[in-house]
């Protein structure tokens, strides 16, 4: 079996542990060992799921293969935690629910690190960087270039031929109109339809959504 750890003890952390219980239903044989997270003590135990193992020190003098899941749904936290991991030892695998619904899985690229739930479905000719979280019942449509360290809340969905750049955040039940760019940074409301080129770092809310200054 292949040993795995979750960076995350939280909610999500939960969720991500059911995710690996479902994959290794559909064949694999992923083994659980436990999670870390700095904001928790060693011991504390996570539900059903296992006991938290330590934080960032104890992870880093790990010296056997390990492969981690970054579950924390804040993409610049995720970020952070990757830049962090710092050994040859400790790996990132995607993690993709077998729910998932390729249109032409022939046609889809994929990087490190993603994390897909249950019931999404991506298309045609999609590319996909690194550390991008698909909570459940995400659509990605045709052609689509996503970059690095996105979250894409549940119901999301992106029309065909959208770029995403790194450090997004698409809410719950969100839609992006086809074509659109998304560069750096920008957060899009739930339940708001992007119709127009975004700012980077900026939020957008509403039908159609528009810069909303907090």
């Amino acid at each position: 079996m292949k040993n795995i750890a979750i960076y995350g003890a939280g909610g999500f952390g939960k969720e991500v542990a059911c995710l690996i219980d479902r994959i290794n239903a559909a064949g694999d044989d992923w083994h659980l060992i436990g999670f870390f997270d700095d904001s928790k003590p060693a011991n504390t135990v996570v539900s059903q799921y296992g006991t938290v193992l330590g934080g960032m020190a104890e992870l880093l003098n790990i010296k056997e293969p390990l492969a981690v899941a970054i579950a924390i749904n804040d993409n610049r936290a995720v970020r952070r935690i990757r830049e962090e991991i710092t050994v040859d030892n400790i790996y990132f695998p995607n993690l993709i629910d077998p729910s998932l619904f390729c249109v032409d899985k022939r046609t889809v690229t994929m990087g490190e690190g993603n994390i897909i739930q249950n019931d999404c479905m991506i298309s045609c000719d999609v590319t996909i960087g690194n550390f991008n979280l698909f909570n459940d019942h995400v659509v990605v449509g045709h052609d689509n270039v996503i970059g690095d360290f996105n979250g894409l809340m549940p119901a999301a969905h992106l029309s065909g031929g959208i770029t995403i750049g790194d450090n997004n955040l698409l809410g719950v039940a969100s839609v992006v109109l086809q074509g659109m760019v998304i560069g750096n940074g920008v957060t899009l409301g739930a339940n708001s339809v992007l119709m127009t080129q975004p700012r980077d770092n900026t939020t957008y809310l509403g039908v159609p959504a528009m810069k909303f200054d907090f």
